[in-house]
């Protein structure tokens, strides 16, 4: 038998019939700023808009969906993870002020199978879609040997901007500043190590239906992280300020609220002023895991939180409701120690 790439592993035909077969996903994401068709060797992007700046800054970030993706290979469901993907990028960039501009993805897997790779970036392009940003560009790289045939993984990087003048950066954020939560849809993309010691990662414990979750617990786990872009980009045009802003990731309140606290100001915030979503109690109940450890780990309910001015709290509730979003008065900011207190 003669040697050639196929043989090594690696399916070249597979990767033009995936090209094909996510045109149509990548497609609906186009921007006007967007130069140049899918398929060239780097994405092209205008940056006229630069010009109306007085200070031009570009914001980027960049994640991935990590152990989450474990769940989307037991349940076989890959159309909504690339969601997840862009929101903890885009979400990112938002919290800083930023517009989100463009996204590129990366997807690795073990053999390219065409139609799951484009289930994949139809997610991705959705997610792209809810955030306004263009899917400019993409990788998918077969690794035969790295990683077992059916699993993949799947990374981002969002490019956003805003004028200097409009950049959240929390420094002028005082005692008396209203906190406001937006709700988070679920889990999103962060804890799941946790997640998959607590529940037994089995198709059938993850198809077993909950009463109190109203859905599978697998759908419930899936369900795909919220992206906040519109909503924000609906406080700033109600002519509101955002003074702070924190995106509930990887170590949830403790560790991402002080990240947009001044020194000095110490966050409060009322655990019963919002309902806590049923998978959180589910999840605290059958791991027996500390209410504490919850609070660092999950964004127990809220996606994102913000601090505003109090004379702006209900033209910013009102702004957060017309984008779709359900918020909450979660507490205040007192001048102490910089950190933050539930109570």
């Amino acid at each position: 038998m003669a040697m050639d790439y196929k043989n090594a592993g690696v399916d070249i035909e597979a990767g033009y019939r995936s090209v094909e077969l996510m045109k149509t996903y990548v497609k609906e994401t186009m921007r006007p700023e967007v130069l140049g068709g899918i398929g060239g060797f780097s994405g092209a992007f205008s940056m006229e808009a630069l010009k109306k700046m007085e200070k031009p800054t570009l914001l980027s970030g960049t994640d991935g969906v990590g152990t989450k993706l474990k769940l989307a290979f037991l349940l076989d469901k890959h159309d909504t993870i690339g969601i997840d993907c862009v929101a903890m990028c885009v979400n990112d960039v938002a919290c800083a002020g930023g517009e989100p501009l463009f996204f590129l993805d990366y997807i690795a897997c073990g053999r390219n199978v065409p139609e799951k790779i484009a289930a994949i970036v139809k997610g991705v392009a959705e997610g792209c879609v809810q955030a306004g940003a263009a899917l400019i560009g993409g990788e998918t790289a077969e690794h035969p040997g790295m990683m077992p045939e059916e699993e993949y993984d799947l990374a981002g990087f969002a490019v956003g901007l805003a004028d200097e003048k409009d950049l959240i950066t929390g420094a002028d954020i005082k005692a008396g500043d209203a906190l406001i939560g937006i709700a988070s849809s679920g889990v999103h993309s962060n804890g799941f190590s946790l997640v998959r010691r607590v529940f037994e990662m089995t198709r059938e414990s993850l198809d077993t239906y909950y009463e109190e979750l109203g859905t599978t617990l697998g759908e419930a786990l899936l369900t795909p992280t919220r992206i906040y872009v519109k909503a924000l980009r609906s406080v700033r045009e109600s002519g509101v300020r955002i003074k702070g802003c924190s995106h509930i990731t990887g170590g949830g309140f403790y560790e991402n609220i002080p990240r947009m606290l001044p020194d000095h100001i110490r966050a409060v915030v009322e655990k019963d002023s919002y309902p806590v979503p049923a998978i959180f109690r589910l999840l605290q109940e059958k791991g027996g895991v500390e209410e504490k450890v919850m609070y660092n780990t999950y964004n127990m309910g809220l996606g994102m939180v913000i601090a505003v001015d109090p004379a702006d709290v209900d033209k910013t509730m009102e702004a957060l409701r017309a984008a779709g979003e359900t918020p909450y008065r979660v507490g205040v900011c007192e001048n102490g120690e910089k950190g933050v207190s539930l109570c």
